[in-house]
């Protein structure tokens, strides 16, 4: 059994491009593997090992600038999630492209998982899901409203087509691990909106600590690894990922025609050409090659 931690912190990184070959080291020498964002504002990621190679990393990462009072999310996989470690420099460790937004100034009123039922019953609060449609497509809480957005750099602008709708009204906000809403919800305090709530710890804290007899969660949680995404308990859910457009597969999608595995997807069926398809195809055959012969293909799906 692995150890996957799941972490973001927003802080103060004068040189970024400084902090990555030490943390690169640490995870490689006690196999971690996964991947980490660095960026003046901060950290994100998700890293995989066994308890004590995971120690030792967020070990390495609470030592850095600012980082402290860093904190994460745990689960658990059966096998390795990730097929190698990378950390890589960004411009944002989440792209929402709005330079004048800074979770390190304020951001909206933390909601504790236990807590999160009462507030997005009341007809009073707006809950909206700031996720990516395809994330959205399996599993989101009872009434949230969906965005539609392709990527998390959209959001603004689907607030300022929106925000009529929503005057006066409470925001209660949600998305993964809770790294989104920290700029979320600095953008809408910007925007004049004054009752701005987000869930802490995001879906992931949700999952571990409300019973399923108690959730308001339906369906499962999309998560960016090998399990493709979690359920209450956060136990794997059993979805695959298309080998093309890397959305989530259902199992009736996995049945449609225009499946095909490491290929293509009913979601993507129209987005490839010939020549793509014949591309993912190579690959898929050289992964299943690979995993005959014991070894990973690096163009798999593992991050």
């Amino acid at each position: 059994m692995l150890t996957v931690a799941a972490l973001y912190h927003f802080t103060r990184f004068p040189d970024p491009a400084a902090l990555k070959p030490g943390l690169l080291e640490t995870c490689q020498a006690q196999d971690v593997k996964g991947s980490l964002l660095l960026a003046r504002e901060g950290i994100n990621g998700t890293i995989a090992g066994t308890r004590q190679g995971i120690d030792a990393a967020l070990a390495a990462i609470r030592a850095l600038p600012g980082c402290e009072g860093l904190e994460w999310k745990e689960s658990f996989a059966d096998s390795m999630p990730f097929g190698r470690m990378k950390v890589k420099l960004k411009r944002e460790i989440v792209t929402m492209g709005q330079p004048d937004v800074d979770p390190l100034a304020r951001v909206g009123n933390y909601v504790a998982a236990q807590d999160w039922n009462a507030l997005i019953s009341d007809p009073e609060t707006v809950v909206i899901d700031t996720r990516n449609d395809y994330e959205v497509a399996i599993g989101t809480f009872q009434g949230a409203v969906d965005p539609g957005t392709r990527a998390f750099g959209e959001f603004p602008d689907w607030w300022q087509a929106n925000r009529n709708r929503f005057a006066g009204k409470r925001i209660a906000m949600f998305c993964t691990g809770g790294i989104r809403c920290e700029k979320s919800t600095n953008y809408l305090l910007g925007q004049g909106v004054n009752q701005v709530y987000h869930l802490k710890g995001g879906i992931l804290k949700y999952l571990e600590d409300v019973p399923e007899s108690e959730s308001l969660w339906q369906g499962q949680c999309f998560v960016f690894d090998d399990r493709v995404s979690v359920g209450h308990g956060l136990v794997p859910g059993g979805l695959k990922v298309c080998g093309a457009c890397r959305r989530p597969v259902m199992a009736e999608d996995q049945a449609a025609p225009e499946y095909e595995e490491g290929v293509c997807c009913p979601a993507c069926a129209e987005e490839y050409s010939t020549a793509d398809r014949a591309r993912f195809r190579e690959r898929h055959h050289q992964m299943l090659l690979a995993a005959k012969r014991g070894t990973l293909h690096l163009g798999s799906g593992a991050l």
